[in-house]
Parts: structure tokens; C-alpha cells; sequence
């Protein structure tokens, strides 16, 4: 296993992977569920809105919970992949190495399994369709001046709302 690879090598690389994040978002018609981003952030760099995070309540059915589980599961899924493949692909013009997506793999498979119940084949068709998304946002060329630019943003600005992002992105014609 490289973990020095998914490891942040510089603020450069943390920028790219957040960019990565909330390109990804955006892909997902998600980016109500981000209330801000940060470069600064100590424990995480993408703060979530209440949308997002688990409720339980007796009013709310079981499969309305499970289905927010698997949908919050699905976001982080595709979140994992695009930060990795904006800071391989978009930053260094260069494949992700198979042993970070492999360690990928392993984890968000597991995680699958765990949090949302799933069998390791469903956890695993849901993985190769997040691949196939995330890898035709970030193979396309075309966009990489766009990310480029985004990210010069974001490290100027250093954090973003939800609403800024969008903003962003649109202006950019990412989104």
C-alpha cells in the first residue's frame, strides 16, 4: 500500500482534492448538502447541511432512512473517487496508481457493507458506477482548465458556502 500517495503532499494537492469533492457534488445534483468547504479545516474540509446527515425519527420509515443512508453512502462514495482522480488525472496528468485504488476499493466497499448493509456485490456495483462517473468527469481534458481554475479559486478564497460553489462552477461551465 502507497499511502504516501493519499496522503495531502502540499496545500496544492488538498486543493485539488477539494475541488475534486465538490466537482463531484455538483455532478450529483448534491451541492444542497454542502453547506461550505475549507482548506483550512482541522478534522474535515467539507461541512455538510442537516439534509445530509442521518436523522432518525419515529415519524420516518425505516426504508426512507435506509434510502438517506445509501444516498449520503453514494455521495461520499463518488466523493473518495473524485478526490483522488482530480489530484492524479487533473493535477499531474497522470492514472491514478491501482495500489490507492485498490486501497479505495477495499475501504468504501467495506464501508458499504457496514453502514448501509449491503452485500459486497452490491457495494461493489455501486463502486464500478461511481468509477465510470467520476473517471468521465476527470479524463475529459476539456474540463481540466476549468478545475484548474477552480482551484485558484479556492485557494485564494480558502473556503467556499455551498451557494459560492455553485456559483463557481457554473461560471466556470462546469456545471
Amino acid at each position: 500500500m502507497s499511502t504516501t500517495s493519499i496522503i495531502y503532499s502540499n496545500d496544492d494537492d488538498r486543493a485539488y482534492g477539494l475541488a475534486g469533492m465538490a466537482i463531484s457534488l455538483a455532478a450529483l445534483d448534491a451541492l444542497d448538502r454542502v453547506s461550505s468547504i475549507s482548506l483550512d479545516g482541522e478534522d474535515t474540509m467539507v461541512s455538510f447541511s442537516h439534509e445530509y446527515y442521518f436523522s432518525s425519527s419515529p415519524s420516518i420509515s425505516p426504508k426512507a432512512s435506509w434510502n438517506n443512508l445509501l444516498s449520503n453512502y453514494n455521495l461520499t462514495l463518488a466523493m473518495a473517487l473524485s478526490n483522488v482522480m482530480s489530484r492524479w488525472m487533473v493535477r499531474r496528468h497522470e492514472e491514478v496508481p491501482a495500489d490507492i485504488m485498490d486501497t479505495l476499493y477495499r475501504t468504501v466497499v467495506a464501508e458499504g457493507c457496514e453502514t448501509c448493509s449491503l452485500e459486497e456485490d452490491e457495494a461493489e456495483t455501486l463502486y464500478n458506477r461511481a468509477n465510470t462517473y467520476m473517471r468521465r468527469i476527470f479524463r475529459n481534458e476539456r474540463l481540466h482548465p476549468a478545475i484548474d481554475e477552480f482551484v485558484r479559486v479556492l485557494s485564494l478564497q480558502r473556503s467556499l458556502t455551498g451557494h459560492e460553489i455553485a456559483d463557481e462552477l457554473h461560471l466556470l461551465q462546469i456545471i
